[in-house]
């Protein structure tokens, strides 16, 4: 009996394709991440293989002097990874990572001042990429960025810890989705916190203004500078953790309270999405559970549905 060969079925797009090789695949999640442990490499590229399956090849690009490792503090040996100067240096080309920062660390001190944010950080974008797999959405490590920069003027600019891409798919649907994440663990001040909102909202109603020669040689879209580069204004979601629920619901009421009373930041409201959750919630539920708490309404709800 013969029978005729079927092609393999395609990768979903928020699951890494095994055709790039892995070590690719780790270096370029280390340059657009900055830091990893081991675990968290695993849960972005290759969530159904074996702990080895990703730590074997992170130990030969160690060899190699392209990446190396942090010990992270009371946790039984387990390793935070980034790229050294030479893997920096090597996948400043790469198609995924071109005009993208790569920004070596040159220590292991250097390191460890870096690895609570930046593994906290991390550590929410894994909890969307779950959320994504489990619903069929497309969400993969490539559609988190984190440090996203934009100019208010005057010297001025507003730093995203990390600009997410979403894609809701359904039916003959799909609908792309786009956020601001500001990861807390409650280092700041709540009131500086909530001013973060101001800056948000300096940057949905900055219109730069050329003068003199630039005027006539540079063309400039009419309407706020954010249309060079979104389509929507990305919602903005706060991302808290690192202390007790009765201060992560106070910091969260702060937040509220600046949305509703500085006047900007209110006229933003009225279009921009705008939410605030607490890690464990997220991940304990996943993403579009009912955890985002409104900035403008007390109900909970999805991000989605912000």
């Amino acid at each position: 009996m013969t029978t005729t060969a079927q092609p393999a079925p395609a990768l979903p797009a928020h699951v890494s394709s095994p055709a790039e090789p892995l070590p690719n695949q780790i270096l370029t999640a280390l340059g657009q991440h900055r830091m990893a442990t081991t675990g968290q490499l695993q849960a972005l590229l290759r969530p159904a293989a074996r702990r080895q399956t990703v730590s074997t090849p992170l130990n030969r690009l160690r060899r190699q002097g392209l990446v190396d490792y942090t010990v992270l503090p009371r946790s039984r040996g387990m390793r935070a990874w980034y790229l050294t100067g030479d893997g920096a240096r090597m996948v400043k080309d790469f198609p995924a990572l071109r005009g993208r920062p790569t920004y070596p660390i040159t220590s292991t001190t250097a390191a460890s001042l870096k690895t609570p944010h930046t593994l906290t950080v991390l550590r929410t974008h894994l909890a969307f990429v779950a959320d994504a797999r489990e619903h069929g959405d497309e969400h993969g490590f490539l559609d988190w960025t984190p440090e996203v920069s934009h100019s208010l003027g005057d010297g001025e600019k507003v730093i995203a810890d990390a600009l997410l891409h979403y894609t809701l798919t359904g039916p003959g649907q799909r609908t792309k989705l786009r956020a601001f994440v500001e990861v807390d663990r409650t280092t700041m001040s709540s009131e500086r916190l909530a001013s973060k909102l101001i800056d948000y909202a300096r940057l949905w109603s900055y219109e730069p203004q050329l003068v003199g020669r630039n005027r006539s040689r540079q063309p400039v879209l009419p309407g706020p500078a954010w249309l060079r580069w979104y389509p929507v204004y990305p919602r903005i979601l706060f991302v808290l953790t690192g202390t007790s629920r009765q201060v992560l619901d106070n910091r969260i009421s702060d937040l509220q309270a600046m949305a509703a009373q500085h006047p900007l930041v209110a006229t933003m409201s009225r279009t921009v999405p705008l939410g605030a959750a607490v890690l464990d919630d997220i991940e304990a539920q996943g993403p579009t559970g009912e955890v985002w708490t409104p900035l403008n309404d007390g109900h909970p709800r999805s991000w989605t549905e912000l």
